[in-house]
């Protein structure tokens, strides 16, 4: 059991409500912008909006889960997710980022329209990528050994590094086609990336950083640190694919409106 207080408590119960109301807007907000970019570039804003829109599904239940999880009367959690039926379970952000993480990449391919050819073979790298990432990590989670930690964790990173060197060096070939400004939001995009997925590793070893894993600012600031990078990495990143779906159909002759 880990024993909250009231004001680790409530910073969990907040940050888990920021991290859904983000999530939800954000899929509104996507969904009734698309009439402002051309055709071509809808499909984009529509893998951001099935990004939020899972991701706010998401952290409905991992909101209540925290819920369910706290003693009657008192600010006790569990993180064992075997503990019992009404465990506090990191699973289901687990679930979430196998489908949201290769859904925003495919997102950076569908809104540059690239060549058939060019986005098959960068779609085909990416997703397996992504996939396999999120995969090895989840072992390492739910581990309470550092040792299993650090192992899953190290073959965690191997497909991020891989997934970095497509993004900037197999598609930096084709950013050089794209209209004026959108190259530079496209660096900035990959940028953003490296932030908010660098900050999930990061809450990932925090156990190992000279913390107990049933510390409760251990367990409070993981949760803090999750959050923020989803709300990063997909909101924030979702807009960028906005701005960049708005430029390249102004500079293409849609009308402003």
């Amino acid at each position: 059991m880990i024993n909250l207080d009231g004001g680790q408590w409530q910073t969990v119960y907040n940050i888990l409500s920021f991290g859904l109301i983000s999530m939800l807007a954000t899929t509104v907000y996507t969904l009734v912008a698309q009439h402002r970019v051309l055709p071509k570039y809808r499909n984009a804003l529509v893998l951001s909006s099935m990004v939020t829109f899972i991701a706010g599904y998401h952290y409905i239940r991992i909101f209540d889960s925290f819920k369910d999880a706290t003693v009657e009367g008192s600010f006790n959690v569990t993180t064992d997710i075997n503990a019992s039926a009404n465990a506090f379970n990191e699973g289901y952000r687990y679930v979430d980022w196998i489908l949201t993480v290769p859904l925003l990449l495919v997102e950076v391919i569908a809104v540059l329209a690239l060549a058939k050819e060019a986005s098959k073979s960068l779609i085909t790298r990416l997703v397996p990528a992504s996939a396999a990432m999120i995969a090895l990590g989840y072992p390492g989670e739910i581990s309470l050994d550092n040792g299993t930690k650090v192992l899953w964790g190290v073959l965690s990173t191997l497909p991020f590094l891989y997934i970095l060197y497509v993004l900037f060096v197999e598609l930096g070939k084709s950013l050089d086609r794209q209209p004026e400004g959108v190259a530079a939001t496209v660096g900035r995009l990959r940028m953003l990336l490296i932030a908010t997925w660098g900050v999930y590793p990061i809450s990932y070893m925090l156990p190992l950083l000279g913390s107990d894993i049933n510390d409760p600012n251990t367990f409070m600031w993981r949760q803090v640190g999750y959050t923020t990078a989803d709300v990063l990495a997909k909101c924030l990143f979702g807009l960028t694919i906005y701005k960049i779906a708005r430029m390249k159909s102004l500079a293409e002759g849609m009308k402003v409106d």
